[in-house]
């Protein structure tokens, strides 16, 4: 195992390009398994995540290449392969592998999924649009097991907008047999990526990116090549590390619109920012205004980006409130900042950040994903060296990290654990 030091203060500048968005891509690779001909994908983040998924195809019998970002998968050896433990369990996104391989089996058995822990995020709607399309679904020893004679079309309300939801359905919808509807739909980008793969491969959907999506079943889909949408949340973490950090950054490989909300907040701030085709350029303010935070589902203030945007409170003069109204308990980096001399309590749903103090290097632990994208920014803010373990988090989002630190002019590096220190992580 690794971690990550930082050596705070050093100014950044320069420009930083953008990968391939990973919460697109832990759905996309999942719905070639709905194909009957090879579906290349350009564009993908080289990232645990998407490696994890890679495998899994494999194991179900299908064949997938990883080479310069492009993965070529052939699906048309796969079966309905039992996927109850092993890899399906480490990753959140998993569940994807529920509506594609229902979409094309007509049945599944996959582990409950693991990832980043951030508090109860049930899959009680993914499940409700399952059986509103025919199949039974059981919880046995731990996995979902899903089985259905067919599947037909039907109309779908979904009590909570839900994105891993809203995509699940989809999968399993597109080879379904006549209309079906999905009202409350999430509206991400992820979901018109995903829509956009589906309909090159054959599929009949209409409205995604609205609430109310419209997909007609056919009976086959065929390969094709997709290109990824750009990161959103690794583009806004670099505009929120430039905003901290940065003497003048450009970030290459963006959809500004995807991070209007952002872009408003950072204004709000003081920050300079300038939005073009696809690159958007933050620069530097001496002095950051405290501002209020209120995540919520797409288009407003990701909740993907509470947590690296928490870090930069800390720089800015004044109170400032950080609500996250998707997930109540993602707030565990907070302990963390706290031993790198941030003033910062929460209440509730809410953090409060006093902020203006310098920030001081520390022995940090990335608790989840987001939670290790705020470490990074607040160390590269903080005097002296910042130690950061639990990498295996934001291996899973952030392709190159360290390259790109050094690349913007950040003194960052990896360093492997000691035995002493591996044993002090087991016993804490």
């Amino acid at each position: 195992m690794e971690k990550l030091k930082i050596a705070g203060g050093y100014p950044l500048k320069g420009t930083v390009r953008v990968s391939g968005a990973k919460n697109s891509a832990v759905a996309l690779i999942p719905a070639t398994i709905l194909a009957d001909s090879p579906v290349t994908i350009e564009g993908l983040p080289d990232i645990s995540d998407v490696h994890m998924l890679r495998a899994l195809l494999e194991e179900i019998g299908g064949s997938a290449t990883f080479t310069d970002n492009e993965m070529t998968v052939d699906p048309s050896s796969m079966i309905s392969m039992p996927l109850p433990n092993g890899r399906v369990k480490k990753l959140r996104a998993s569940y994807y592998l529920m509506g594609a391989m229902l979409g094309r089996f007509k049945k599944a058995v996959i582990g409950l999924p693991g990832g980043c822990y951030l508090g109860p995020r049930p899959i009680d709607q993914h499940i409700k649009g399952f059986e509103a399309l025919g199949a039974s679904v059981t919880n046995e020893q731990g996995a979902i097991y899903l089985r259905a004679d067919e599947l037909r079309g039907a109309r779908i309300y979904l009590d909570v907008v839900s994105v891993g939801a809203t995509i699940n359905i989809m999968l399993a919808a597109v080879r379904a047999k006549g209309r079906t509807v999905i009202e409350n739909a999430a509206k991400e980008p992820e979901i018109i990526d995903v829509a956009t793969l589906l309909t090159n491969m054959g599929a009949k959907i209409k409205g995604a990116g609205t609430d109310v999506i419209r997909i007609d079943g056919v009976d086959q889909l065929h390969g094709c090549r997709h290109t990824i949408i750009p990161d959103r949340i690794e583009a806004g973490t670099y505009m929120i590390l430039a905003a901290a950090a940065g003497k003048g950054i450009t970030i290459d490989n963006v959809i500004p619109q995807h991070l209007e909300s952002l872009i408003a907040k950072l204004k709000e701030m003081g920050v300079p920012v300038e939005a073009q085709d696809d690159q958007v350029f933050v620069g530097h303010a001496e002095h950051l205004t405290s501002v209020d935070v209120k995540t919520l589902v797409y288009p407003g203030f990701a909740t993907d980006l509470q947590q690296p945007f928490t870090a930069l409170l800390t720089r800015a003069e004044g109170s400032s409130v950080v609500t996250d109204t998707i997930y109540g308990a993602r707030f565990k980096h907070i302990d963390e900042l706290r031993r790198m001399n941030a003033n910062i309590k929460v209440e509730g749903r809410s953090a409060i950040i006093n902020g203006g103090g310098q920030l001081q290097g520390a022995k940090v632990k990335a608790s989840d994903l987001r939670a290790g994208a705020a470490l990074v920014i607040a160390g590269l803010m903080a005097e002296g060296i910042t130690e950061i373990t639990g990498l295996e988090h934001i291996d899973r989002g952030y392709s190159n990290l360290v390259e790109k630190l050094n690349g913007l002019g950040a003194t960052a590096w990896r360093e492997q654990l000691s035995q002493e220190e591996l044993e002090q992580m087991k016993n804490a």
